[in-house]
């Protein structure tokens, strides 16, 4: 099993920046991708960006140019640095992390963008 913790959640004026940390621990060996997906209150989960094992990247069209998802293998930690957020940004944040046979998700961490 793998196990995922998000951490750097808070509150955030408009314009500002943060960034998320998943910490995994576990089978960490039977990952293949890690993501960063959010939820909006009333909305559905959305993806937000997702990196692979080789280091490739891919990132919803809403957040592109503004963040980066990067991670630090030897932390076993994924990040994602959140640049130029604004109030449509305001979400839970999941962590998630996935292999051929399994998905795991994170408590999820709160990200408030005021005006």
């Amino acid at each position: 099993q793998v196990q995922l913790v998000e951490s750097g959640g808070g509150l955030v004026q408009a314009g500002g920046s943060l960034r998320l940390s998943c910490a995994a621990s576990g089978s960490i060996f039977s990952i293949s991708a890690m993501g960063w997906f959010r939820q909006a209150p009333g909305k559905q989960r959305e993806l937000v960006a997702t990196i692979t094992s080789p280091g490739n990247t891919h990132y919803a069209d809403s957040v592109k140019g503004r963040f980066t998802i990067s991670r630090d293998n030897a932390k076993n930690t994924v990040y994602l640095q959140m640049n130029s957020l604004n109030r449509e940004d305001t979400a839970v944040y999941y962590c998630r992390g996935w292999g051929p046979s399994f998905s795991s998700w994170g408590p999820g961490t709160q990200v408030t963008v005021s005006s």
